[in-house]
């Protein structure tokens, strides 16, 4: 790969795709946020459900921006753009839905957005997205509370009998 590459110009298109998809959003514009996406794009939602395809995006987000979004904006950043090839990017955004009666975002509704583009006849399209919440966990170290409770859970079970046998070698 030649990393030696000159992206402005992509980068700016890649941009104006991740604002265009906020602004959609904003104007509760369910035919323009659609047009946003590839005919057979994935979208996970924060919950873990996920569609498939333009006009299933489109049709799902109508009922939101008429229904329980409706007057919500789309407010966050685009964190970073990697290209996998020339035409297809992998970008690291966050953003939260702003509820109209609210001046400032809560901060449990944050979301980190990984997002795959690619170049299509038509102009960089978003082909999948998955948004899951900002919720940071501390791995507990190997000797911690929680380690050595998960540890005597398992010589208990497996006394007992219970649960996934370990793999034999």
């Amino acid at each position: 790969m030649n990393h030696t590459l000159d992206r402005t110009g992509d980068d700016t298109l890649i941009r104006d795709l991740f604002q265009r998809f906020m602004r959609a959003w904003t104007d509760n514009d369910a035919a323009a946020f659609g047009a946003l996406f590839t005919e057979d794009s994935d979208y996970v939602s924060y919950d873990g459900t996920r569609a498939i395809g333009r006009a299933e995006h489109q049709r799902n987000h109508d009922q939101l921006f008429r229904g329980v979004l409706a007057d919500s904006a789309l407010v966050g950043d685009l964190e970073s753009i990697r290209y996998l090839t020339p035409d297809v990017a992998v970008l690291y955004g966050t953003a939260s839905v702003l509820m109209p009666w609210r001046s400032r975002l809560p901060k449990r509704r944050l979301s980190r957005q990984t997002v795959v583009v690619a170049r299509t006849p038509d102009g960089w399209r978003i082909a999948a997205i998955h948004n899951g919440r900002v919720r940071p966990v501390t791995v507990p170290a190997p000797e911690s509370f929680p380690s050595r409770m998960s540890h005597l859970m398992t010589r208990v079970a497996r006394r007992l009998g219970l649960g996934r046998r370990p793999a034999v070698a």
